[in-house]
């Protein structure tokens, strides 16, 4: 019987809670729940763009990423200095899918200060 990692692809790296909870919450397209581990003063770049705060960071999130169903499926992870480097293939009904994007996340205690996004 072939177990559960070959049925289903590679097991996803270990993430810190904060980085966790994001990429769940991104999985299921759920607003509220990938803003909820950002500061209240955290700030997002997007390929270049600059979103700050929740209130901006809502804004990418429902222009860019919900109505395209973008999910972010991360594969490997590591430590670069203060940053957590999460990088993987993002889904969705856009043009390309799936493109393979870094995630550079910047922790603050149990919460995500920064995060930077390029492909």
């Amino acid at each position: 019987m072939a177990n559960a990692a070959s049925r289903t692809g590679p097991m996803p790296p270990e993430l810190p809670s904060p980085i966790a909870a994001y990429v769940a919450a991104n999985a299921q397209l759920d607003v509220d729940g990938m803003l909820r581990p950002f500061t209240a003063d955290a700030v997002l770049r997007d390929n270049g763009a600059v979103f700050n705060g929740h209130a901006g960071i809502r804004r990418l999130l429902e222009d860019a990423v919900v109505p395209v169903r973008a999910i972010f499926a991360p594969e490997i992870a590591h430590q670069d200095g203060g940053h957590v480097v999460v990088e993987g293939p993002a889904y969705g009904d856009f043009p390309g899918s799936p493109i393979r994007f870094t995630y550079r996340f910047t922790l603050e205690g149990d919460a995500i200060k920064a995060l930077e996004i390029t492909a």
